[in-house]
């Protein structure tokens, strides 16, 4: 019978073209002949992470969730704020505490394992909530939600830089966008097969096979091997915000690098208005929106692991030719509405665009997760992380407000046109950055 571990090691050399499977740069030395297994750990956790996600989406399902129950209307529109500044904003007051743990994984073990449950308060919902009340409980419910994806997204990227080292870090968010993907594009063939609202049942099974996504997640999290860690330097909320702060003035690259994935974020933001500009241009309702699903899906398994892989050479590069591709798909999204003929009307053309996107905006993830991952170095990579995370949920918050009501006021083609501008800008400032790998 073949050793497993053997086994382990081929894939790892084949998913990685590590041939000794030895590159063990800026890990502890004890990680080194454990990192072969703590890679496919790694790639399965992120599998269940990523189903998980996709079917409890706050831009798919949740608000599905909400019109099968009878909740307000206007409780559809604090889904995706919710979902995504719960996650991020929190995350510098628990870099603290995290510093004081030897191992992080237990934490991001938490995370998933909260995740899961609260997956199945959303599925029991689905079946027993009713109107506002219900309404409001599937928010309390996506809050909780939210902040234990906080507590294990932290910790993920620490346990990273402590099992899989640079060179290699990169690879392994590139295949786990290709999982994603083509989670992405089953989630979507079987949107297509819904009618315009799912009923009762279908929506508790998506939410139960979300939790045990995060349980699979949690799972892999407590099979890592993570060596010990430091724990000298860790600090209770005000005085990691104090740190945080401090780092921003001391150090200068951290602070640039903030301000590239705040203008970076304009790959994020435009594509709800690409989806809902061809949604008001074509009419098209549960079958244009399985079509941009299952091209999201499918942009988001070819897209992944090239970025990867470049981003292992050089992340700055990757996130500026991603703030021009941000650029020339805001450019076009705005464009589509002049097409000739019947073209603007329909919904094939938005959807091509919306996945060029999504290949976009892979890129500028795996560009700045693994430039920041390798910048901060071992001793202040949770804070350095959490920190950039904060800073950048509480910007979301705030430009996701503002576009919001632009929006409402100039139309989602001039919308788009101002975030290609700030595109451009990300670009400049992204060239400007230092290498770091």
């Amino acid at each position: 019978m073949a050793d497993p571990d053997i086994s382990q090691s081929r894939l790892y050399e084949w998913l990685t073209g590590d041939e000794d499977s030895r590159m063990c740069d800026d890990i502890p030395d004890g990680a080194c002949s454990d990192q072969p297994a703590n890679f496919m750990r790694h790639l399965w956790a992120a599998l269940g992470n990523k189903l998980a996600d996709e079917l409890s989406s706050a831009r798919l399902v949740l608000p599905w969730l909400l019109g099968v129950i009878g909740a307000p209307v206007w409780m559809v529109g604090l889904l995706v704020p919710i979902r995504e500044a719960g996650a991020l904003l929190p995350q510098l007051f628990i870099a603290g505490f995290i510093r004081l743990q030897p191992q992080r994984k237990w934490v991001w073990v938490a995370g998933g394992a909260f995740q899961a449950v609260s997956a199945l308060g959303l599925a029991g919902l689905a079946l027993a909530g009713q109107g506002s009340p219900g309404g409001a409980l599937v928010l309390a419910a996506l809050v909780a939600l939210s902040l234990a994806r906080g507590l294990s997204s932290i910790a993920t990227k620490d346990v990273m830089g402590k099992t899989i080292a640079k060179k290699r870090r990169g690879t392994l968010m590139g295949y786990s966008g290709s999982v994603a993907g083509g989670v992405t594009l089953a989630a979507g063939g079987v949107l297509m097969l819904f009618d315009d609202r799912p009923g009762e049942l279908a929506l508790a099974v998506l939410l139960g096979v979300a939790a045990l996504g995060w349980a699979l997640n949690a799972l892999c999290a407590a099979r890592i091997v993570e060596q010990p860690g430091a724990v000298d330097g860790g600090e209770n909320a005000w005085d990691s915000l104090k740190l945080g702060l401090s780092l921003l003035r001391e150090d200068r690259t951290f602070l640039h690098f903030n301000l590239s994935r705040t203008l970076l974020l304009s790959s994020a933001l435009a594509l709800p208005y690409i989806a809902l500009l061809g949604q008001q241009q074509s009419g098209a309702e549960l079958g244009g929106l399985g079509l941009l699903v299952v091209i999201s899906g499918v942009a988001g398994m070819i897209a992944s692991p090239v970025w990867g892989k470049r981003a292992d050479a050089s992340s700055r590069k990757v996130m500026c030719t991603a703030a021009l591709g941000t650029l020339i798909c805001c450019l076009l999204g705005a464009g589509l509405v002049r097409l000739p003929g019947d073209w603007s009307t329909q919904a094939l053309p938005y959807a091509l665009v919306y996945g060029l996107l999504v290949i976009v905006h892979h890129g500028v993830r795996i560009g700045r997760k693994t430039y920041v991952v390798d910048m901060a170095g071992q001793d202040r990579r949770a804070l350095y992380v959490a920190l950039s995370n904060t800073l950048t949920g509480g910007l979301m918050l705030l430009f996701g407000s503002i576009l919001g009501a632009l929006a409402q006021w100039l139309g989602s083609a001039a919308l788009l046109a101002a975030l290609a501008a700030a595109a451009l800008a990300a670009f400049f400032s992204a060239r400007a950055l230092p290498e770091v790998e």
